[in-house]
């Protein structure tokens, strides 16, 4: 059984603070409750994407928003076609997956050019693909008018409606109410279909050599594994997750969001997943799941009751202070223990 750790535990207590003063301030515990599950389900699979190149010894994937870019992709294909319904979603995780697969090849050459340097490089890699990206919706040759500029017709807007399309397609799939509490069973169902392939994949051969890469690589090598190989196979799984995953993520929220917005996936999921107690060396499905509803929960909460005890107009300066103060945490608690002090205690 695994052990909870001090971060999860300090989070855990955060939240049932939050949890009394909700109930103090007579703020709907039904809503939050609903909220949560649609929270929990549309970033999850963002952050389950993180654990192929984990799993590999890749490290940190904080070149998530190439991913990203690749299920934007796939949207707005099915957009421009006017595809609605289960068939257009569909549809757009099929393009998405083609499109992921090809990012995620380019994106593994560089990355396996500079081993060691992943995650600084991933970072770098993550930006600049967007800013060329930014150029592509600029110029790409679509014809839908409602994803156009009104004036000029040429360019993608920044952000496209997809409620007439398949907007919460998952959301009311499905749904199961409990009194007032609606369970969004379309889209956990989803997210679970995405685990047990993950699962599923790790205990194939490939996914038990990936392992093996990502404890002992000198061993692997010497072994006659072909390392770059399999780098490459975790760099475009997890990309293709994360293609999958902006699209999920896209049909909760109801809108496509193109030009600079890939860029703020990538830090919530490391350090939702990081919450969760995974480290460079260990991590598994239960640390993207555990890790997605806390770092949600607490966002979730945290902004109503400040709200409500502050001044309403400092809710954006607020919603910015507590997602990067989780994101920090988590960052200095990375895989369960207080790894910075940590470190400068041992140095001391």
């Amino acid at each position: 059984m695994r052990k909870i750790k001090a971060p999860q535990i300090i989070v855990m207590i955060y939240l049932a603070i939050m949890l009394v003063f909700i109930t103090k301030l007579n703020i709907s515990m039904t809503s939050i409750l609903n909220e949560s599950l649609i929270k929990f389900g549309m970033n999850s699979v963002l952050v389950l994407s993180l654990i192929p190149m984990l799993r590999c010894g890749v490290g940190m994937n904080f070149g998530m928003s190439i991913g990203v870019c690749a299920g934007l992709v796939g949207m707005c294909v099915s957009l421009e076609y006017k595809m609605s319904g289960i068939s257009g979603f569909v549809v757009a995780i099929i393009v998405a997956i083609v499109v992921g697969c090809l990012f995620g090849y380019l994106y593994s050459l560089i990355l396996n050019k500079l081993k060691g340097k992943e995650e600084i490089i991933g970072m770098f890699c993550g930006y600049g693909f967007v800013f060329i990206m930014n150029i592509f919706w600029s110029i790409a040759p679509f014809k839908n008018r409602q994803m156009l500029y009104p004036i000029g017709g040429q360019g993608l807007r920044p952000k496209i409606g997809i409620n007439e399309a398949y907007g919460k397609i998952l959301d009311d799939m499905m749904q199961i109410k409990v009194g007032n509490i609606v369970i969004p069973m379309g889209l956990l169902l989803f997210v679970a279909i995405i685990c047990i392939l993950i699962k599923i994949y790790f205990n194939t051969k490939t996914g038990f050599t990936m392992k093996v890469i990502a404890e002992n690589e000198k061993f692997a090598y010497l072994s006659g594994v072909n390392i770059n190989k399999y780098r490459t196979i975790a760099i475009i799984f997890s990309t293709v997750i994360a293609a999958v995953g902006i699209c999920v993520y896209s049909q909760s929220y109801g809108f496509v969001q193109l030009y600079d917005s890939p860029l703020g996936f990538s830090f919530p999921a490391v350090s939702a997943i990081l919450i969760g107690g995974a480290t460079r060396k260990e991590t598994s499905i239960l640390n993207a799941v555990l890790g997605t509803y806390l770092f949600q929960t607490t966002y979730l909460l945290s902004v109503p009751i400040a709200n409500a005890l502050l001044m309403p107009e400092l809710s954006e300066t607020l919603r910015m202070i507590i997602t990067n103060g989780i994101i920090l945490y988590a960052f200095v608690c990375e895989g369960g223990e207080m790894g910075l002090w940590k470190k400068q205690k041992s140095l001391s």
